[in-house]
């Protein structure tokens, strides 16, 4: 237990629970801006005058951003104090948001999507220090299940209101929505968290090094990984040059770890037997999450014909057993051995991706509600206790460096799961085309007879379309593998002390 839960009142006041609110919304905005643009990418782009490849920086630059500020968010507090330190970012997250609701070409948009991911990356660990410092212990899981909410729900609903938007009012309301929400978020951090006098002194014992190696390390590998397929990998001179950046930008981390007085951030941490299994199963998960819920939309759209809207409604699916089982999260972290709910997660989702491996050309929407069902469950079990396992794995001084570790290791593994769907589905595509053009010989008497009756072109358009759900296939047995191979990694986990603080992760 830190020492701000236990200087707490044994039961939470309204202004505690209002400043809960506060951090939940701006962790909600934020997680909601990863992926509101996804559905609305190709209208963007025709109105600001981007092509497809220079569009994906749209997104990729909200990405490269959050995840190079959630392992920094907890020095920045330190320095500024809770209530400035999100104050400051809830406003600029604002007019950031409004920048890019006005942009009229791509470097406004883009200048846009990096202040919104700075600050939005600042704010998803944030609302959990609220948590933290502003509820005792025994109402914490509350807090703690709403903050899972927000981590859920977030990558889930973002393209649904941002392709709702788009077909119905315009893409820029998926910018200007932010607007009432950063003004009502302000006025309840003024109200309801107290002032703390900032620390400015700390600048000058500053990690330079490390924040240099977190910037140009994290956001180097995350844009390889984002651009990487379109740009032909390692094909493309500025792959090759941003890994090279991303290599010396790790450099410099290590050596802020060896030279510094109090580095940014302590990855010794991570050779900690208990966390390090912890970083690479939110790794895989992250991995999971993403990719699947970038999947789903493109099989849809590509076989059944679904518009952004329609296959919306399919990925929300899985968010609700999430929001259903949240209400029983207070009483199921007491009770249940983590190592056994974060083992039942991976498994639910392996199993989710088994059953959608077996998806074929006539599947539409109803064929995904039972996978998406168990994957709603999955979430739950494996986001919200490997939550609880990271910072109960470390020391509690070390408990902020696990939690952003934690935080931007789901989100980098994101950028590998879509790195990975995007280099597997493009070759998995073109070797079933070749293998079912080879079975279509000249000497084949139906082939010839299927050539005759739909021509050549509607013959290689079936054949494309076989291939691209064989492929689709493919990345869900994938995923399931993976998400199996992680569970192992479970005996590695303490079990949680009956009576332990619940995790600030």
């Amino acid at each position: 237990m830190s020492q701000a839960s236990a200087a707490l009142p044994p039961k939470a006041d309204a202004a505690a629970w209002l400043a809960v609110a506060a951090g939940t919304i701006g962790a909600l905005m934020a997680t909601l801006d990863t992926s509101i643009v996804n559905a609305s990418l190709p209208t963007i782009q025709g109105e600001i005058g981007a092509s497809g490849g220079e569009g994906t920086w749209i997104s990729t630059a909200y990405l490269v951003a959050e995840i190079v500020m959630i392992p920094m968010a907890g020095w920045f507090e330190r320095i500024f104090g809770l209530r400035s330190f999100l104050l400051i970012v809830a406003s600029l997250f604002t007019v950031f948001s409004m920048m890019c609701g006005v942009a009229h070409d791509l470097p406004q948009m883009i200048i846009g999507r990096i202040g919104q991911g700075f600050t939005g990356g600042a704010m998803i660990p944030m609302a959990l220090t609220i948590v933290g410092t502003r509820l005792p212990p025994r109402e914490q899981p509350v807090g703690i299940a709403l903050f899972g909410m927000t981590a859920v729900l977030g990558p889930v609903l973002g393209p649904v209101i941002g392709g709702w938007l788009t077909e119905n009012v315009s893409w820029h309301y998926a910018f200007f929505l932010n607007l009432p929400i950063g003004v009502a978020l302000c006025a309840l951090l003024l109200l309801f968290l107290p002032r703390q006098r900032p620390r400015l002194d700390m600048f000058l014992e500053a990690d330079w090094l490390g924040i240099a190696g977190l910037t140009l390390g994290l956001g180097g590998l995350t844009v390889v990984l984002e651009e990487g397929q379109r740009e032909r990998w390692f094909e493309s001179a500025m792959i090759i040059q941003l890994s090279l950046v991303s290599l010396f930008g790790f450099g410099l981390l290590i050596a802020g770890q060896i030279f510094a007085k109090r580095p940014v951030i302590q990855l010794r941490i991570l050779f900690e037997r208990s966390f390090g299994s912890v970083f690479l199963m939110s790794l895989m998960v992250g991995a999971a999450l993403y990719g699947i819920l970038y999947i789903i939309p493109q099989f849809l759209a590509a076989v059944p014909g679904y518009n952004a809207e329609q296959a919306g409604d399919v990925t929300m699916i899985s968010g609700v057993p999430t929001i259903i089982m949240l209400a029983f999260f207070p009483i199921l972290v007491r009770v249940v051995d983590l190592r056994l709910a974060i083992a039942g997660g991976l498994l639910l989702y392996a199993l989710s991706c088994f059953l959608d491996a077996s998806l074929t050309a006539d599947s539409a929407g109803p064929q995904f509600f039972w996978p998406q069902v168990l994957r709603g469950f999955a979430q739950f079990f494996s986001m919200l206790f490997l939550n609880q396992a990271a910072t109960s794995s470390v020391a509690q001084e070390l408990a902020e460096d696990a939690s952003g570790l934690f935080n931007a290791a789901r989100n980098l593994g994101g950028s590998f799961g879509l790195a990975a769907v995007a280099t597997l589905q493009d070759q998995r595509t073109t070797f079933h085309a070749e293998r079912l053009a080879e079975m279509i010989s000249t000497n084949s008497v139906r082939g010839q007879a299927a050539l005759r009756q739909l021509g050549a072109p509607a013959l290689d358009a079936q054949i494309h379309g076989q291939a691209t759900v064989m492929a689709f296939a493919d990345l869900y047995w994938v995923f399931g593998v993976a998400l199996l191979a992680m569970i192992p990694l479970v005996l590695m986990l303490k079990p949680l002390p009956k009576d332990a603080a619940l995790a600030m992760a």
